[in-house]
């Protein structure tokens, strides 16, 4: 009984001091650039075409024969996110269909031994972000179509695939992610993918443990679309704010205790999709990002490269209108926290130190906003924009902020209120 209460305690996972300044610090960036980039990029069909089209592995794996990115440019990806206010990237380093977009000893299927390409964009983006003051997290998929130790699709018997060999495959996955985490400058976080296919003993506890061996500031995060394992350092949501299972995804999705965070697409595909024209306005990413961060959670806007490295113009074009508002209007974004008042029919509220903002982004049909269980006294109100006086009466039910004769912004129009 002793000795299982000891192993019992040594898999509770205690975050370090650094790990617990890298989530504040991560709370605090609410903005940032997911990207799919992948051999998939090529069939401009997103980056489920392997699955979707049911191309044979042994046929798909020939797009890495004539993958060759001359146009990619990590200094541009990185003031790409840098000038649309984006504090962080996410990027595949490894998607589902088994593909490495880095130099890897574990595999030969990578883009540095595997393609004409020959060079390792990712250690190009990671030294690009260190230079650029930018945060570096990986994508990771646990999920593989294509190795035999996987073996996608095979009967689970024991908490394990039973035409396979699980054991190779936890010791491939652990190979990788010590060469992301050691090899690569600057990475604060490992975002995986993929534990929905299959109901197995994912080694989560061999797994977890030692990316923190690695670095214990490493921040970890599973989009497994269920309330957060032991071992994890924040909670993903998918195309959904926390709380909405608007996609069917986050049924499960109890909120727990960690930061939180939020990715979408710009259009309707992870990764380049030539036929998705879909593409999300300014002002619906604007929303979303405020919408977030009343939420208390981080925004991750995700836009799929071009196969040969560019970023379309459209993603572009929108982004900076997108960080010419982030700019003018972040104190009320960064650094902040979910005040805690629920979303209203006209806005959020978000948070920082004594001081609240008031995001008004469908105007309500008085002319004032009423805010509810409002904490301690306001003892001023001001457009966030020039700093003019707002007309507020408090209440013991709660505060009316007026907005006659108030200069609105036809995104946001945000007002602080400061209080005791």
């Amino acid at each position: 009984m002793l000795l299982g209460a000891v192993r019992a305690g040594a898999q509770t996972y205690t975050p370090t001091t650094d790990n617990l300044a890298a989530r504040q610090n991560f709370q605090d960036m609410k903005f940032g650039l997911f990207i799919h980039w992948g051999i998939y990029s090529e069939l401009g069909a997103g980056e489920w075409v392997m699955n979707e089209k049911h191309i044979p592995y042994d046929s798909y794996k020939r797009l890495a024969d004539f993958f060759n990115p001359q146009a990619f440019n990590a200094h541009d990806w990185v003031m790409f996110a840098k000038k649309a206010g984006m504090k962080y990237i996410t990027v595949t380093s490894r998607h589902h269909d088994g593909f490495s977009m880095f130099g890897t000893k574990a595999s030969p299927y990578n883009i540095v031994d595997a393609t004409p390409y020959h060079k390792d964009p990712l250690m190009e983006l990671a030294q690009e972000c260190v230079k650029e003051g930018i945060e570096l997290h990986f994508y990771y998929s646990l999920l593989d179509w294509g190795r035999k130790d996987y073996a996608y699709g095979s009967p689970i018997v024991d908490g394990k695939p039973a035409n396979g060999d699980w054991d190779s495959y936890i010791s491939f996955m652990k190979a990788q992610l010590t060469e992301l985490i050691t090899k690569y400058p600057g990475v604060k976080g490992i975002w995986f993918d993929g534990h929905w296919e299959r109901d197995v003993n994912w080694h989560y506890d061999e797994i977890y443990g030692l990316i923190h061996k690695l670095n214990p500031a490493i921040l970890v995060g599973n989009n497994h679309h269920l309330e957060p394992k032991e071992g994890e350092d924040f909670q993903m949501f998918e195309k959904d704010l926390p709380g909405a299972n608007t996609t069917g995804f986050s049924g499960k999705s109890k909120i727990g205790a960690l930061p939180l965070e939020t990715c979408e697409t710009i259009n309707n595909s992870w990764g380049f999709n030539i036929t998705d024209r879909s593409f999300k306005s300014s002002k619906r990413i604007i929303h979303y990002l405020v919408n977030a961060a009343g939420l208390n959670a981080n925004f991750l806007l995700n836009i799929g490269p071009m196969p040969n490295g560019k970023i379309q113009p459209e993603f572009t074009d929108t982004l900076a209108v997108v960080g010419a508002w982030v700019q003018k209007n972040g104190e009320a974004i960064y650094g902040t926290r979910g005040s805690g008042i629920p979303a209203q029919p006209w806005g959020v509220i978000t948070q920082k130190d004594k001081n609240l903002y008031v995001h008004v982004m469908t105007a309500p049909q008085q002319p004032y906003v009423f805010i509810p269980q409002l904490k301690g006294k306001v003892t001023k109100a001001a457009l966030l924009a020039d700093g003019s006086a707002v007309k507020f009466k408090q209440q013991t039910e709660g505060v009316f902020v007026y907005l006659s004769g108030v200069a609105t912004d036809p995104n946001d129009t945000i007002i602080k209120l400061t209080t005791n």
